[in-house]
């Protein structure tokens, strides 16, 4: 079941932004400056006259007039600044509707006109500019039509110099469209008009407040905000200390211990302070990977778990069935599953990192019990009997299940490579034609690649996008050919490096440029071309020999991702492992986010497999649904392939880069067809050591003589089996010998020729033959062997009695 108190995702989400704005507090808006605390005169005379004075008469009296009304109505409203009156009026309580205010103020007063609303929007946006007023962030961002007019006006009055060097930059920029121009000169003046200052002024916590009012206002994602933080920390407004990219500054990084275990919100501090201690014990040896894990386990899975069926647990001494109970709840977890009517239903599976959390929590107590010793004082009061015992992790078990799982994952896969491999290439290819067909054709016209029949979508007048978008004739869906043919790429160069190389995921994404090298061998002078993997997982490197099918995707991805004037884009990725960003590098798989270039994540290239993956059509033997390829998968297939085409296991050890060779063999996935011919090769090899007339063609009187020793072998009481061209051992006495098979029909015989053996053993005991008695009893001894061989060869009838009718029970009817 799911814990009630875990933290959601967007709360884990809201937490991770709050981070960055608690480094860089945006700044806090005065409660008095100079112009807000000028006289009604001094205001219009400001307002009024030059810069603000517009050279259309007819919008120039439309803003002196809102004006006036304005400032009648806030004149009215008591406050000592017109910032104060502002804020006692209410407007910004009615959002979008804060022109209802001074409306009903001005109806009161008879002043009515149909132009009234606009004349005290213009009015308004006076005074802003002229910083008179400083409405909130809040409500600028929720008033569109008043924002989306201040940039004008600020950059005359405010702020020109700024103005033109941010219009400058953004025209020296080919990436930027129309809209992302306007969005940006926007939130310029949206900080401005309600922080004041300039645009040097604006700050880095300004930005953030900013990015977290749109998102909360409009309940998504503010879209081209990264351009915008972009652009200003080009400029070099927002300080040295900003982040290179909005991304690294919106990551959460690395939790201390305290933020890992307050997550999960536990009530008993003894025991939240307890956890926080033993990891910060821990963390010094731990990577923060094993740390984060380490956290979730004993303060999510064990002791929150416990809290939420246990209320009131203050103690580590668990009682026997309150152990057995969470160790039952720890088996099972939810999982929402679509059947195949489409319908979502939570059924419960089970939970394969159980033993994991066992061992995480068994470590825990040992550890308490051992650091007690050391320092009793801190961690003695915490001893208690470990409620995990040794034969609960017992992992030699699991281990196996595990490898089969993993050996039937590779039997079912490998053999399906080919097609996998040909359907994503087949697909990059035909994406790329269908895209590069668009681009010639004119909107509105019909186009067609293969099966494929399209229309080049027409677009709104004024509607400005690098995107190439077509509507699909039968299925009557628009498709954005770019994206498609972006994925099909990225999903055909993912397949073909993972399968040529046999690399991690991780080590995939940080394949960079600098790591094609060379190596000259010293024997024969040639060049050989090498792939350097230096993974942060493990900080071991290695280097691969690139294949002529390698060496041809890696040089198709390195065209594609090449800059016009010739180098490889640096990107900066991050590091899911450790949360942190790595130092800005070429690396081969980025590719192009909007106006910015990204290096590709673990959850887009799984998106992308899963996308190829479907339209190959394959399904999983198992559920019948469709066949799912991990990137982990080609890692085991390459191994498994690799070894079973002769490569010596500790050689593939050191090209996958582990550190032992059981792990190695391990991946490694042994088939039947393996196992059989190697049966046969030992077989073949054995019989080259024999003599060789041994396997000679038999003549005719041979093999009529070995035919007829099958049919010599029948005896009157059954068949003898002893082998072809071997003496009878036993001078045809066939009920001594071993090798003779009873023939259940001859049982009577048998039994005959048993009674006359005890009639001549008792005939020999009264002559005193006591020689003769011996073979006898031999014979007899065999005789008896046999009837018991016929015995247990013959189905024996059950008695199962004669059944009786059943009484009918006449009780009940009584009863009614």
């Amino acid at each position: 079941m799911t814990l009630t108190a875990t933290a959601s995702k967007a709360e884990t989400t809201s937490a991770a932004l709050r981070l960055p704005r608690d480094r860089f507090p945006e700044r806090e808006v005065p409660v008095d400056w100079p112009t807000t605390r000028l006289g009604r005169t001094e205001v219009w005379e400001r307002t009024t006259s030059t810069p603000f004075v517009l050279a259309n008469p007819v919008v120039q009296g439309k803003r002196v007039r809102g004006l006036a009304h304005l400032l009648d109505w806030l004149h009215a409203v008591p406050g000592e600044s017109w910032q104060q009156r502002w804020l006692a009026s209410g407007a910004e309580a009615l959002g979008a509707q804060w022109r209802r205010a001074p409306l009903r103020w001005l109806n009161r007063r008879g002043r009515c006109s149909a132009w009234l609303p606009s004349e005290l929007s213009n009015g308004l946006k006076v005074l802003i500019c002229a910083d008179v007023l400083r409405p909130s962030l809040e409500w600028l961002v929720s008033v569109p039509s008043l924002k989306g007019d201040l940039a004008p006006v600020l950059a005359l009055v405010r702020d020109p110099h700024g103005f033109a060097r941010l219009h400058a930059h953004c025209e020296g920029r080919t990436d930027l469209s129309a809209s992302s121009r306007r969005l940006m000169l926007q939130r310029t003046a949206v900080i401005l008009a309600a922080k004041g200052g300039l645009i040097s002024d604006i700050t880095l916590g300004d930005v953030l407040e900013l990015a977290d009012t749109e998102t909360a206002t409009r309940a998504s994602w503010p879209k081209d905000l990264p351009i915008f933080y972009r652009t200003l920390r080009d400029l070099e407004i927002l300080g040295p200390d900003a982040p290179t990219g909005w991304r690294e500054l919106r990551t959460g990084g690395q939790r201390s211990p305290e933020e890992l275990i307050d997550r999960y919100q536990i009530e008993c501090r003894p025991v939240r302070d307890l956890l926080v201690d033993y990891l910060r014990e821990r963390q010094p040896a731990l990577d923060y990977n094993s740390l984060r894990d380490l956290a979730y386990f004993l303060g999510c899975r064990f002791w929150r778990d416990l809290e939420v069926h246990h209320p009131g647990i203050d103690t580590l001494h668990l009682p026997a069935d309150v152990a057995a109970a969470w160790r039952e709840r720890l088996l099972i977890k939810p999982e929402t599953v679509t059947g195949r009517d489409g319908e979502k239903s939570v059924v419960p599976v089970p939970r394969i990192s159980f033993r994991e959390c066992l061992v995480k929590v068994r470590v825990f107590y040992l550890d308490l019990s051992q650091w007690a010793i050391e320092d009793p004082g801190r961690w003695a009061r915490w001893v208690a009997p470990c409620p995990i015992g040794r034969e609960d992790i017992g992992a030699r078990k699991h281990k196996r299940q595990r490898k089969a799982r993993m050996d039937a994952r590779t039997r079912e896969r490998l053999p399906v490579l080919p097609v996998l491999v040909r359907t994503v290439d087949q697909r990059r290819r035909t994406a790329q034609a269908l895209l590069q067909m668009a681009r010639q054709t004119e909107p509105g016209t019909t186009f067609t690649i293969g099966d494929q029949t399209l229309v080049r979508s027409v677009l709104r007048s004024g509607t400005a996008t690098a995107r190439i978008w077509a509507d699909d004739l039968r299925g009557g869906k628009r498709r954005d050919l770019g994206q498609e043919e972006e994925y099909a790429f990225w999903a055909w160069a993912v397949v073909e490096v993972l399968r040529l190389t046999g690399v991690r995921i991780e080590e995939l994404l940080e394949i960079s440029h600098h790591g094609l090298v060379q190596y000259r061998l010293p024997t024969t002078g040639e060049i050989v071309p090498l792939l350097q993997i230096a993974p942060s997982k493990t900080d071991a490197e290695r280097l691969l020999v690139v294949s002529p099918e390698l060496a041809e995707v890696l040089s198709t991805i390195i065209s594609r991702i090449r800059e016009p004037s010739g180098p490889v884009p640096l990107v900066a990725a991050y590091d899911w492992h450790e949360c942190i960003w790595m130092p800005p590098a070429p690396l081969l798989f980025q590719r192009r986010f909007r106006t910015e270039r990204r290096a590709i994540s673990h959850g887009t290239v799984r998106k992308m497999l899963k996308s190829a993956l479907a339209s190959t059509g394959l399904l999983d033997p198992s559920d019948g649904r469709p066949l799912n390829y991990t990137p982990h998968d080609f890692r085991r297939m390459f191994i498994t392939d690799a070894v079973m085409n002769g490569l010596p296991p500790h050689i593939a050890q050191v090209i996958a880069g582990h550190q032992d060779i059981n792990v190695t063999l391990g991946y490694k996935a042994v088939y039947p067809d393996e196992a059989i011919q190697a049966h046969l090769a030992f077989l073949a090899r054995r019989r080259s050591q024999r003599p060789s007339e041994e396997y000679r063609a038999p003549t005719d009187e041979e093999w009529e003589e070995f035919l007829g020793h099958f049919e010599r072998r029948k005896v009157s009481t059954g068949l003898c089996g002893r082998a072809y061209s071997t003496p009878c051992i036993h001078e045809h006495a066939c009920l001594r010998c071993p090798m003779h098979w009873p023939d259940p029909t001859q049982r009577a015989r048998i039994v005959e020729i048993r009674d006359n053996l005890l009639a001549r053993i008792d005939e020999a005991h009264r002559e005193g033959w006591l020689g003769e008695v011996e073979g006898l009893q031999i014979s007899l001894t065999g005789a008896n062997d046999k009837l018991a061989q016929i015995d247990r060869r013959s189905p024996r009838p059950v008695d199962l009695g004669i059944p009786s009718p059943r009484r009918p029970d006449t009780s009940a009817d009584q009863d009614r």
